[in-house]
């Protein structure tokens, strides 16, 4: 049966994947966020920038270390970021977002569209899909459920776009800050995540050794 989701969600079947189920759940964004939102691309990635429009290359796993869809769609809808985040906000005040995010049982929200920039992650916001997982993994463990969800939506972009050749964990990324795809102006501004773990990583991985993605796969122990 087809997921439920929050009003107005509308269900599509993917061509390219017909097993995925993606359930439209878009967040709010208006013309000042769109503002904001194409000002931190200027100072962060592209001075020259006129628009949001990205070519994804790389799709970031995160989680929310919450344990609430509805919640953390309800904290993405907000315009800003609040100023106690005080790091993000020093550099741009455009709220975070995500493209999708997958609930703990299975279910695949697209929150904005994945060519248009959300900022979900340092470095890799001008070419990356964000993908957010509700829950963490102590409190509130990611689920095989999720899992499952993960290697299709990956699978999904992958078909999309062909144009993405890497998978990452966000703890994966400060590692990843010489490789050209990586891109942040202000080499100060960096931060180190341990979302979504090792553990969901090589999970979600397992299931996608037939695609030629690149990633970091190193198992550290101490993440």
């Amino acid at each position: 049966a087809a997921p439920i989701a929050a009003d107005a969600a509308i269900v599509v079947d993917s061509v390219a994947a017909p097993t995925i189920k993606i359930v439209d759940w878009p967040i709010t964004w208006t013309p000042e966020r769109e503002r904001l939102a194409l000002e931190y691309r200027r100072v962060h990635s592209d001075p020259n920038a006129q628009d949001l429009t990205i070519v994804p290359q790389v799709v970031v796993l995160h989680y929310t270390a919450g344990d609430s869809a509805k919640g953390t769609k309800g904290y993405f809808d907000n315009t800003t970021i609040e100023p106690s985040r005080k790091q993000l906000y020093a550099g741009g005040k455009v709220n975070v977002s995500s493209h999708f995010l997958v609930d703990r049982d299975g279910t695949i929200y697209r929150l904005m569209p994945e060519t248009k920039m959300a900022r979900h992650c340092i470095g890799l916001n001008h070419n990356g899909i964000g993908v957010e997982n509700v829950g963490d993994e102590n409190k509130t463990k990611l689920t095989d459920a999720q899992v499952a969800a993960n290697v299709a939506l990956v699978r999904y972009l992958v078909a999309q776009h062909p144009t993405i050749t890497h998978l990452l964990g966000h703890y994966e990324v400060m590692r990843f800050t010489q490789d050209p795809l990586f891109q942040e102006l202000d080499p100060q501004f960096r931060n180190d995540k341990p979302d979504p773990g090792v553990r969901f990583m090589r999970l979600v991985r397992a299931g996608l050794t037939d695609l030629p993605l690149i990633g970091l796969r190193v198992d550290d122990k101490s993440r």
